[in-house]
């Protein structure tokens, strides 16, 4: 069977052009002026922005290597009391979204809540005659997102721990260097490259958050492009914030990679078997399982318990919690299969022509999940108001029909954003199914098939189902703890729950916010399942695997 490129490149080309509108239309404001709402913005508040989004990056990117590289080392290098059951519960804060952890410690921390009145109550204190930390400023958003973003850095880097050979550990036990000493002399410097990954993870999803800055009153650009489209009505205006926020994100991918360097990470040891655990007794122990345990206490157990109360203290969900159910369920399902489709695909082009047009083309199109999902808003609505516009104007003079809003006036416009935001989640599970076709399975299919896209649907698709499956999944979850690119373009009335939670936290109706958050974390919990259950395959694999002679 001969395969047919020229339409698999225009098919790949097409989507992945599509999909580079909203962050084209961003850039393109730039060029037509500065708006006068930019330009007094730029005068009084960007600079705060600046400051404070640069800040509060610095600080998460501290706070995830602080505490997601010593738990991927102790779970992964050493063997301590309860080190299985910690390795995957520090994997549960990704279950939560930053905003759902700030909503549960607002009242939790606050002057009235149970830890401040535990403390007047033991110490005779009144209110105002001691101080506390206040959770609403900017360490208190960085010290949420530092919580549920340290697992992207625990998970790199512990899966290149485990990938070690033994012979460098070996060596510097051999030159009398301790657990720690080993640490830092071998495994952290060889390390580097999923740390950088990592730490450029967290960055990105800080640059992205609106619900945690904006509910604990932090000026941000996530915040300031919210602002300058609902409060000022001047899109344009957040456009421009919204292009200097991508010049960040673009910054941060290149200190990614700078931080990588032109080094090469080549292991000339053995790695045909693992490296012994070093035992940890006594105070070591207690320390590798303090360690261990309070990320995912503070990150997920806490606010889980919190938010519980709260719930049983509200008398259960209110009668508006089946309809914002519904709501999220139907935009995510939808998103899960455009999503799904869109970057079959784009996995199939790339696996059948890689070095061609359609290969680049499938690269290109998942540079979206790098974008925040404020800056995909303003990117979508730019360009399809005017084409609802156009429809308007078409049917008005030709068949003398008032359309109304086609586009922005539905769902349409939010499964296009979602489809921008996560085709690359999509892509990385789909395209990992694919590679995993040996060259005589595509021979094969090239044989029974009539063209490519029937061997893609009569071979590859059955073979790799389990793939589709889970980037459906992944993509339904982030859809359903989604929240700035929901807000600005969901239609009138059409709140999801990642909505309600946010509007009833803004109103200090934390107690009715607690169904909708409680939701959201049951949701994503099930990504979790899915990785803690191949952390405990992957384990039971390296423990039964004697080691070869």
């Amino acid at each position: 069977m001969r395969l047919r490129p020229r339409a698999l490149d225009l098919a790949a080309l097409a989507l992945a052009l599509l999909l580079a509108v909203p962050i084209a239309s961003v850039c393109l404001s730039v060029v037509s002026g500065f708006s006068p709402v930019f330009a007094h913005l730029a005068e009084t508040v960007l600079p705060e922005y600046i400051v404070n989004t640069l800040s509060l990056v610095g600080l998460v990117v501290a706070g995830v290597l602080i505490i997601g590289v010593p738990a991927a080392w102790l779970t992964s290098c050493c063997e301590f009391t309860g080190r299985r059951v910690l390795e995957a519960a520090l994997i549960l804060p990704l279950a939560a979204p930053a905003y759902v952890l700030a909503y549960a410690y607002a009242g939790f921390l606050s002057a009235y809540g149970p830890v401040q009145e535990s403390l007047r109550a033991l110490t005779g204190w009144e209110t105002g005659e001691y101080w506390f930390p206040e959770v609403r400023s900017l360490p208190g958003a960085a010290l949420m997102l530092t919580l549920v973003l340290y697992p992207y850095v625990y998970l790199l880097a512990r899966a290149r721990f485990l990938s070690e050979s033994a012979t460098a550990l070996e060596a510097a036990r051999l030159l009398g260097r301790g657990p720690w000493a080993a640490f830092f002399a071998v495994s952290l410097p060889l390390a580097r490259p999923a740390l950088a990954a990592g730490a450029a993870l967290a960055a990105m999803e800080t640059f992205a958050d609106y619900g945690t800055v904006s509910y604990f009153g932090v000026p941000a650009f996530t915040t300031g492009i919210y602002s300058a489209w609902f409060s000022f009505a001047d899109p344009k205006a957040a456009a421009q914030l919204a292009s200097i926020l991508i010049g960040f994100v673009a910054l941060a991918l290149l200190l990614e990679r700078f931080a990588r360097g032109k080094a090469r990470f080549h292991e000339t040891g053995r790695r045909d078997r693992r490296p012994a655990r070093f035992e940890l007794t006594g105070m070591r122990s207690v320390g590798a399982i303090t360690a261990c345990s309070l990320p995912p206490i503070f990150g997920f157990v806490v606010p889980a318990l919190v938010l519980g109360e709260l719930l049983i203290e509200s008398g259960g969900p209110t009668r508006d919690f089946a309809r914002h159910l519904v709501n999220s369920l139907t935009l995510a399902g939808i998103a899960a299969v455009v999503v799904t489709a869109g970057a079959l695909v784009l996995a199939f082009a790339r696996k059948e022509r890689p070095t061609a047009l359609a290969g680049r083309a499938a690269s290109f199109a998942s540079l979206g999940y790098a974008v925040p999902g404020a800056v995909i808003a303003v990117g979508v609505l730019g360009p399809f108001a005017a084409l609802d516009n156009t429809i308007a104007f078409l049917a008005q003079h030709i068949f003398g029909v008032s359309t109304g809003l086609v586009f922005t006036g539905g769902i349409a416009a939010l499964i296009f954003a979602y489809s921008v935001l996560y085709l690359a989640v999509a892509l990385q599970s789909v395209g990992a199914g694919l590679e995993r076709m040996t060259p005589s399975i595509s021979g094969a299919a090239k044989l029974l098939a009539r063209g490519p896209w029937d061997a893609l649907m009569r071979v590859y698709l059955p073979l790799i189902s389990p793939s589709v499956l889970t980037a459906a999944l992944l993509v339904f979850v982030d859809v359903m703890k989604e929240l700035p690119a929901t807000l600005m373009l969901r239609p009138f009335n059409f709140d999801t729950l990642a909505i309600a939670a946010n509007n009833y936290a803004s109103d200090e109706r934390l107690s009715w916010a607690a169904a909708p958050s409680l939701a959201i974390v049951a949701a994503g919990i099930i990504p979790c399942i899915l990785l803690i259950r191949g952390i405990a395959s992957s384990a039971q694999g390296r423990d039964a695997a004697p080691p070869l002679p």
